[in-house]
Parts: structure tokens; sequence; C-alpha cells
């Protein structure tokens, strides 16, 4: 397996790296400026150059992977087309570069509540249906994928709520620490009952930890 994670300088990207490498699978960072990937991401990180933006630039970013995690996101801006040409332009960018190089998994990471149009995170440049529009163009690619919609995300990785994980459209609110989506990212790489599937997440202090297994077999 040799993994390429776009947005690995993000703060889910970034632990989806260290995730892999505690794991020793083999991955390259996909990255706009190396210099500044150096400064946040683990020494001795494999790097490519390439944007999501740049078609031309993910064909050799891409060569000799077999699996894709997707952890990029439009960040909060003034630009109206944000959402629209990373969380979906780029995804559909990706997509096609996956397909070109027969990757055999392409993880995607989403959010929850896309379905619900008036929410109030659409009015961020309609950032949730975007990222539904793009969850709908790797679903219909042919690419085995899985599509991981996490709750509200946290920067706490001491956080020991257990994960609870849903079919798409039953969970509406909750959150999940970043460690707990990258986790469920490369878990989804090892686990055959995760593919073709949409998945919720959250984090609850009630739940009964599962193994990851477990989890995604429940899904149906």
């Amino acid at each position: 397996m040799q993994v390429l994670v776009a947005g690995a300088t993000g703060e889910t990207g970034r632990r989806v790296v260290q995730q892999l490498r505690d794991r020793n699978i083999p991955f390259r960072a996909l990255v706009r400026d190396e210099q500044a990937a150096q400064a946040i991401l683990p020494a001795g990180t494999e790097m490519v150059v390439g944007d999501v933006l740049d078609p031309t630039s993910l064909a050799a970013a891409i060569a000799g992977c077999t699996a894709l995690i997707c952890a990029t996101g439009a960040k909060p801006s003034l630009d109206p087309t944000g959402p629209y040409q990373v969380d979906y332009v780029g995804t559909q960018n990706l997509v096609k570069a996956a397909k070109a190089a027969g990757i055999e998994q392409f993880v995607l990471v989403s959010s929850l509540c896309v379905s619900r149009f008036f929410h109030p995170l659409n009015l961020f440049w309609l950032v949730l249906w975007w990222k539904q529009q793009a969850e709908k163009h790797l679903a219909q690619s042919g690419l085995t994928y899985t599509i991981v919609r996490p709750g509200g995300l946290k920067n706490d990785d001491s956080d020991g709520r257990s994960l609870v994980m849903a079919p798409a459209d039953t969970l509406f609110e909750g959150s999940v620490p970043r460690l707990k989506v990258a986790e469920a990212c490369v878990e989804a790489l090892l686990t055959p009952s995760s593919r073709n599937k949409i998945v919720e997440i959250v984090a609850q202090a009630e739940a009964t930890a599962q193994p990851y297994a477990d989890l995604f077999a429940g899904v149906v």
C-alpha cells in the first residue's frame, strides 16, 4: 500500500500523516509549499508538490500510489468561490487523477449535515452543499470509496470519548476529535467493510468503545 494524502498540512491532514507514520504505512504528502510543510509535518515525510486545483500536477503526485485520503477543505475567507473550488472542483480533479492511476480506494473527509441545505454553515458560501456534490461525484465515479462525515472538529487529541459511527443522514449534531477522524480514515483503508460506504462519526462520553472493524461493519 502507498497512500497519497491531500490536504496533508491541514489540522486533520497532519493527523492522518501521523497515523500513517505510526503504523509504518508508506505514504506521501501532497503539499503546495514544501518549505512551509516542512515546518508542520514530521521530519522525513515524503512530500510531493502539487495543488488539487492544478490537474497537471496530480498525475506525478499520485503515480505509484494505491490509495488516496483527501482531507482538503476551503478555509474561511471572503472569496465566495472558495468552497466550490476547493471542496468540489479540487475533489473532482483528485477523482479524475485517481481513476487514471488505478487507485484502489479513495477516502474522503466530508462533513455531518451535508444533506441539510438550510444549515447555518451554508451561509459560508454553500460549503456543505459543495461537499455533498463532491461526495456524489466520488460515489458515481466507479472508484472504491469511503466517505467520512465527522461532526464538529476538535483539536484536543486527549479527548477520550468513544467513537460512534452511523449511516448517512442519521447524525445531525455532535463533535469529534480530529485525531479520531484521522484514525477512521486510515482504518478505512485496512477494513474491507468500510468500502463503498458513507459513515457519519461523532464522539460520545457514554458510548462503548468498539473496534473499527465492528464500527464499519455496523453501517449498512
